[in-house]
């Protein structure tokens, strides 16, 4: 009894075409989840447990964080690699699972234009927030 695999959806390109993208986009995902981790939990363990846990998080809180280029690095970091992360993942599922061009092309704007909004919205918000605020 043999197992046979079917063939992949997508054409194979002649080997002087091949580009080295989908290796950039594996190496992204090794380097830029390690360094997620790091991030991610040094921002658990001082949101959640140093000094008092969650009940110190308030506006003043977020405020004296920003008030620091460091944090202020930090944060915008995590935006971009859990953003750019995640969209690469989620593009590699659609280009694995949509079977139309067409599907492929709409789903893949929807990514790009989503992800660049929410990068946009986050990195605005990082580098404008205002501590002062006047009821």
């Amino acid at each position: 009894m043999s197992l046979a695999l079917d063939k992949p959806r997508s054409p194979r390109r002649p080997s002087a075409r091949r580009s080295n993208g989908e290796l950039y986009s594996w190496l992204f995902m090794r380097l830029s989840g390690l360094l997620l981790v790091i991030l991610v939990l040094g921002h658990l363990f001082i949101m959640n447990i140093l000094d008092g846990g969650i009940h110190r998080i308030n506006f003043g809180f977020v405020a004296g964080r920003w008030a620091s280029p460091f944090w202020q690095f930090w944060d915008l970091a995590m935006l971009w690699l859990a953003q750019i992360h995640g969209g690469n993942g989620v593009r590699t599922i659609i280009n694995d699972y949509a079977r139309k061009d067409a599907t492929r092309f709409w789903l893949k704007m929807l990514l790009y234009v989503s992800m660049v909004l929410i990068i946009s919205l986050g990195t605005f918000v990082i580098f404008t927030f205002d501590p002062n605020i006047s009821n």
